[in-house]
């Protein structure tokens, strides 16, 4: 039967705990690093090459995406050319639909395409993620699924299979829409996902301009600009959600990705950013807590020859860490208990949660490093009435609770 999560307090974790919190206390200067504040309601921002959530605010908190809905489409534009069904010299067809709702008629960000046009998916692309075309975002969802309404199904379901859980996407441009939302999180999650997934087709967010229609637009991220090695992604604006950015930015080979939303105004949209980008790389070093392969903890197994199973990652757990800062950094494994044989070797389970003061910077899937076989009878009935006792007392405890 299935409990609730049960935390690890084998050994091998205490003394994995005490190794994290000696690394923050090693790394503690005589000043204290002071952290990042911002009025801004929602911010986020995560070091990609370990997965370290440097800062956040509101990062689960619902908001609407207006063009940041883009990236969604472009994944969705990116993954089709990826799977071979859809060439870069494809023409797309531009219906009065898509020139009206998102084109020159429109009076919002567009590509300017022309009504009745036929215009390749390449150049649909940089009309997309430069000038950020509501048009072009038309466009290439009815060239993809013949109707907006029906690539945003699509936009759905890749959100899902990426692992977005807090977005819901209504149309393929971000214009104003009942339901469409998302978070801080997805918008992050989203943002490194295209980076690592179409590392050639992500090059087209630092183009610096692009014409169409005789009509030459610069592209509208901000932090391109701004000498802090961003290479790409978009802002947004709506009246309900406030000024909003997803940025990307690598210095000295370390890649940072930063979300902002809820911002007054575009002035302090963009200055919060790249603060956040500056703080984030100029604050942090990297400190290894386990080699990949190494064993992180164990995780008890009911009715086994063994009552415990090693639990490793497959790749290094680093974390990033203040310079200067007595943070308190700790750790521990999550799983859903009790586990039961036989259990096989390279199985996902559970996960390693790093804390860094009160913020959760890290959460690494963990897997079995061996296989265990099922127990004797004798074993099986020990642990069973073990899991009894135990189970009795646990919800005679939530009950007090």
């Amino acid at each position: 039967m299935k409990t609730p999560p049960f935390f690890v307090s084998s050994r091998q974790l205490m003394a994995a705990t005490l190794a994290v919190f000696a690394l923050a206390v090693v790394s503690a200067g005589s000043a204290q690093a002071q952290n990042f504040q911002t009025e801004i309601p929602r911010a986020l921002l995560i070091d990609v090459g370990t997965g370290t959530v440097l800062f956040e605010k509101g990062a689960d908190v619902p908001f609407e995406p207006a063009s940041l809905a883009k990236i969604m489409t472009a994944e969705v534009l990116f993954h089709e050319i990826k799977e071979g069904r859809l060439a870069l010299d494809k023409p797309f067809y531009v219906s009065e639909y898509a020139w009206r709702t998102g084109g020159g008629p429109s009076r919002s960000t567009a590509m300017f395409a022309a009504v009745n046009s036929n215009i390749a998916v390449q150049d649909l692309i940089r009309g997309l993620v430069i000038p950020s075309g509501n048009d072009a975002a038309i466009v290439i969802a009815e060239g993809i699924a013949g109707t907006e309404t029906a690539f945003t199904r699509a936009m759905n379901r890749r959100a899902e299979a990426i692992g977005l859980t807090g977005s819901n996407f209504v149309n393929a441009s971000g214009l104003e829409a009942e339901g469409q939302r998302t978070t801080a999180r997805d918008m992050a999650r989203l943002a490194e996902h295209v980076i690592e997934a179409y590392p050639d087709l992500y090059r087209i967010f630092s183009e610096p301009d692009f014409t169409w229609s005789k009509i030459r637009q610069s592209n509208r991220n901000p932090l391109l600009a701004m000498n802090v090695g961003a290479d790409g992604f978009l802002t947004g604006f709506t009246e309900k959600a406030g000024f909003g950015i997803v940025g990307s930015a690598v210095l000295d080979g370390q890649r940072l990705i930063v979300v902002v939303s809820g911002a007054k105004t575009a002035r302090e949209r963009d200055q919060e950013a790249r603060k956040l980008l500056d703080w984030g790389l100029r604050s942090f070093e990297v400190k290894q807590l386990f080699a990949a392969g190494e064993v992180v903890g164990q995780a008890s197994v009911f009715g086994g020859v063994k009552s415990g199973v090693d639990l490793v990652s497959p790749t290094p757990v680093k974390v990033l860490v203040q310079r200067g800062s007595d943070e308190r950094v700790s750790a521990r494994i999550v799983y859903q208990g009790p586990v039961v044989a036989p259990v096989e070797k390279g199985v996902a389970l559970g996960h390693l949660q790093v804390q860094r003061g009160s913020l959760q910077a890290l959460d690494v899937p963990l897997q079995t490093a061996e296989a265990v076989a099922q127990g004797s009878l004798w074993q099986r009935a020990f642990d069973a009435v073990y899991e009894w006792g135990t189970g009795y007392v646990r919800r005679a405890f939530e009950r007090l609770m």
